[in-house]
């Protein structure tokens, strides 16, 4: 990404907080359509969630505005793409999966901890628009994880579906060896104007008084 589509990203999200400083934001209940190459993605609500009783799903829990307000990751990974490729690596374990929509916080660490609690096997998957994401075990404190992948601009499709492998086989019982994190050091100043913008706004999306909601997730 060039300094002159970060500025214009910057700038355009900038616009939309001063448009809408006389508004509540809210997340929505049916979300409109998210184009990837994976196909077109609806995401709507079917429910307040529950504890999962079968042991072999792993749930993923979204953040406020992932697939709604917010369609794609920090790189510009369409939101599609990037569940796609989670569900697809729970898939090749052999596991099922769910989904689930966290209203009452934007913080990865507390939506996935939320994803474990109501998971059949104890074991979620939580992720912010942005594409910052964490795989977590619900007998642990929110704050610790078993996998964080804080480096949003470095979550690429491979990692997606290695993230979806590696929390299945948690599920399973396994103790697999961690993903491979790239590191870049420059990633932190390229990108920390930007990702400071998007906590904001999913923050804006936030909710504290509506109930975690199952989803309905489909491609056509």
């Amino acid at each position: 990404m060039d300094e002159k589509t970060l500025r214009s990203i910057i700038e355009g999200v900038i616009k939309e907080f001063t448009e809408g400083s006389g508004k509540a934001a809210t997340a929505v209940a049916t979300a409109p359509s998210v184009v990837g190459t994976a196909g077109e993605l609806k995401i709507s609500e079917a429910g307040a969630a529950e504890r999962g009783t079968n042991p072999r799903e792993v749930v993923i829990a979204l953040a406020p505005g992932f697939g709604g307000r917010m369609v794609n990751t920090i790189v510009g990974i369409p939101h599609a793409d990037a569940i796609k490729e989670l569900c697809a690596g729970i898939e090749e374990q052999g596991l099922t999966y769910r989904f689930i929509r966290v209203f009452r916080t934007a913080d990865v660490g507390f939506i996935a901890h939320e994803a474990a609690k109501l998971s059949g096997s104890g074991i979620g998957i939580g992720i912010q628009s942005r594409g910052t994401t964490v795989i977590h075990q619900k007998d642990l404190p929110p704050l610790s994880n078993l996998e964080l992948f804080s480096q949003a601009p470095l979550v690429d499709l491979d990692t997606f579906r290695a993230i979806g492998q590696n929390a299945a086989k948690y599920a399973k019982g396994e103790s697999p060896a961690p993903v491979p994190v790239r590191n870049d050091q420059m990633a932190r100043p390229k990108y920390q104007a930007i990702a400071a913008l998007w906590h904001i706004k999913e923050t804006q999306l936030c909710d504290p008084n509506k109930k975690t909601q199952t989803l309905r997730v489909e491609y056509r």
